[in-house]
C-alpha cells in the first residue's frame, strides 16, 4: 500500500500558504474567508502529516529488546487472563472472506476515515474542531515518541502460533523490516486504534443525530483487524485509547482556554 508521500504533503502544505497569503490582498468576502479557512487548515494538517511521515522514515530498522518485550507482554495479558490474540486469528482464518475483509480493512480504512472525520468535523462542526485536531497530534506525537521503546507485533512470534495475515492476503503496509509505510517494531501503542477511537468519540461527542452511536463500530472493528491480522496486542489498543484520552483533558484543561484568550487577536489577524 502507498500513502501521500511527507514531500506530496509538504508540497500541498506550501501551496496552500501560498494560496493564503494571495488571498489575503483581495477584498474580503465570504467566499475569500471561507477559501482561506479551508487552506489554513489543510496547510496545518499536511504539516504535521509531513513530520509523521518524515519520522516513520528514521532508521529504525533494528529491534534491540523487540522480541524480548512482547513476550513480556504476552504473559502480563495471560497473567490478567485477557484473551488470547490466538484465539481471535484462528477465528478469522477460518472464514477466508473474512479473513481477507479484515486484512483489507487493516491495511486500508484507518487514513481514509481519519480524513473524512477532520473534513466533517471541519465543515459541519468547526465550533469544536480544535479540539479534536488537537488531540490528534498530541496523541499521534506520543505514539512516535514511544515508538523508540521497540515491541514487535504478535506476527513476529509463530513460535506461538501467529501468522502474518497480509503475507498471506497481500495488502502488506510493511515491506522488509526497515521499509514500508509502516514501522514493523512500532506495535506499542497502535496508532491505527488511536485514530480510530479519535473518530468514533468525535462523532458521538459533536454529532447530535440519534445515529452517531452506529460509528462507536469503527472502533471495535479497528481493534478486532489490529488483533486478528496479528499486527497489535491487546494493550496496544488499550495504550492508544488512554492516550486519547490524556490528549483531550490536556486540550480541555490548557488549549480551550488559551483558544479562548487568543481569539481576539485572530478576529484583528483575519480582518
Amino acid at each position: 500500500m502507498q500513502w501521500v508521500t511527507w514531500d506530496q504533503a509538504m508540497v500541498t502544505a506550501i501551496a496552500c500558504l501560498i494560496t493564503v497569503s494571495a488571498l489575503r490582498r483581495f477584498t474580503r468576502n465570504k467566499f475569500r474567508s471561507t477559501i482561506i479557512a479551508w487552506c489554513t487548515e489543510l496547510a496545518l494538517i499536511s504539516g504535521l502529516y509531513t513530520l509523521w511521515r518524515l519520522a516513520m522514515t528514521l532508521p529504525l530498522d533494528h529491534a534491540p529488546g523487540a522480541i524480548e518485550r512482547a513476550h513480556q507482554i504476552n504473559d502480563l495479558q495471560q497473567h490478567f487472563y485477557l484473551p488470547t490474540e490466538l484465539s481471535l486469528q484462528h477465528f478469522v482464518m477460518k472464514h477466508e472472506w473474512l479473513a481477507q475483509t479484515t486484512n483489507a480493512f487493516y491495511a486500508i480504512a484507518h487514513v481514509p476515515a481519519t480524513v473524512v472525520f477532520m473534513i466533517w468535523l471541519f465543515w459541519r462542526h468547526r465550533d469544536v474542531y480544535p479540539r479534536w485536531r488537537n488531540s490528534l497530534a498530541m496523541l499521534t506525537a506520543a505514539c512516535l515518541v514511544i515508538r523508540y521503546l521497540r515491541v514487535a507485533p504478535p506476527r513476529f512470534l509463530p513460535e506461538l502460533g501467529y501468522i502474518d495475515l497480509a503475507s498471506r492476503y497481500g495488502l502488506s503496509v510493511y515491506g522488509p523490516v526497515g521499509t514500508g509505510v509502516s514501522d514493523q517494531f512500532a506495535a506499542m501503542p497502535s496508532i491505527h486504534v488511536g485514530w480510530a477511537a479519535l473518530v468514533s468519540f468525535g462523532i458521538v461527542a459533536a454529532s447530535s443525530s440519534m445515529w452517531r452511536w452506529v460509528f462507536m463500530a469503527h472502533l471495535v472493528l479497528t481493534i478486532f483487524a489490529v488483533t486478528a491480522t496479528g499486527n497489535h496486542w491487546w494493550l496496544d489498543s488499550i495504550a492508544a485509547v488512554a492516550l486519547l484520552v490524556v490528549a483531550l483533558r490536556v486540550d480541555d484543561k490548557w488549549l480551550y482556554a488559551l483558544r479562548n484568550s487568543s481569539k481576539p487577536i485572530e478576529s484583528i489577524a483575519t480582518s
